[in-house]
């Protein structure tokens, strides 16, 4: 009998010590979080430091135009040695043209399909062999057809993920290793608003668009719990429309606020992104702040919302 009430005793102690230790856990949790807050909000208030990014080895998937180009320019202006990637080789040599006129970092040009897993290996031993181990990767390339699903064909959504989704994939098998050999490294990928709301006649794009956003959510997670946390950093970039060709048919209803974005704009945030370790953003940066708010909502009130902004995209078969 008294051995039963000791071991009673001893196990309302234990659970009595386990309930104390989640409450002091969850206090240190809640003071972390208000001094993170803090900390943001000082971010946000004082000029923040950016870090130098001459020297650097940065691979650009689909250089030939639009984004990927003017991230090629970008880059090179800072000093960094830059590897322009893309399967048309008359348009990435002028952008290499364009690039080495400026007189700042080394400029290569590569032709590769990265939406083919062979290819980007063998890209990966090339550069390393020709150029040096990459630091920053930059996941640019991406299509966008625009119609209903119903008029998506098989081939054309398969494409659609091989280009936007799997050369991803496979650009990080090739090029991760390098950067945990180095120690160092930095991943960019662009995702799109369309990885953050869904939109018509872009039922295949935003789906890529929106796994890209998870894989380098989870990426981050994998890196920062393991030995790599603060030494591989990554940055997923939202832009809002870009007229970069992609968009065929935009529909805008307020151009003054949310007109189409200049590739160079969008270029010169993703740099600055970069160099102040963002770990994501829209561009512009309100639209991710507003998404955010407008989730906490009741679903039709982000209805409401998206009917009044109506912007998007018309069919491109029209």
């Amino acid at each position: 009998m008294i051995e039963r009430e000791i071991i009673h005793t001893s196990t309302a102690s234990k659970r009595l010590f386990d309930v104390l230790q989640d409450v002091l856990q969850f206090l240190v949790l809640f003071v972390r979080i208000l001094l993170e807050l803090f900390v943001n909000l000082a971010e946000k208030i004082l000029s923040r430091n950016l870090k130098d990014i001459s020297g650097e080895v940065v691979l650009i998937t689909g250089t030939g135009h639009g984004i990927g180009q003017e991230l090629a320019l970008h880059y090179a202006t800072w000093g960094s040695t830059v590897v322009c990637v893309d399967i048309n080789e008359k348009n990435n040599l002028e952008t290499v043209k364009k690039a080495r006129r400026l007189n700042q970092g080394a400029v290569h040009s590569f032709i590769c399909d990265v939406s083919n897993r062979a290819e980007v290996l063998s890209l990966a031993e090339r550069v390393k062999s020709e150029v040096g181990p990459v630091t920053v990767l930059v996941n640019n390339v991406g299509i966008m057809p625009t119609h209903p699903l119903t008029q998506h064909t098989e081939t054309e959504i398969q494409k659609v993920f091989n280009v936007n989704v799997f050369s991803q994939f496979w650009a990080l098998e090739a090029f991760l290793p390098q950067m945990k050999e180095l120690g160092r490294g930095h991943i960019i990928s662009l995702s799109s608003i369309a990885g953050i709301v869904g939109l018509s006649n872009l039922v295949p794009y935003c789906a890529t668009k929106f796994a890209v956003r998870g894989m380098m959510e989870a990426l981050h997670e994998e890196l920062r719990e393991g030995p790599y946390a603060d030494l591989i950093k990554t940055t997923t970039i939202y832009p809002y429309m870009t007229n970069t060709g992609l968009c065929k048919h935009p529909k805008v209803k307020f151009p003054s606020i949310l007109g189409l974005l200049d590739p160079k704009e969008v270029a010169m945030r993703i740099v600055e992104a970069h160099r102040g370790d963002c770990l994501e953003t829209t561009i512009p940066k309100s639209l991710l702040h507003i998404n955010n708010w407008t989730r906490l909502l009741p679903l039709k009130c982000g209805h409401l919302l998206k009917d009044y902004i109506d912007s998007g995209v018309e069919s491109d078969l029209i």
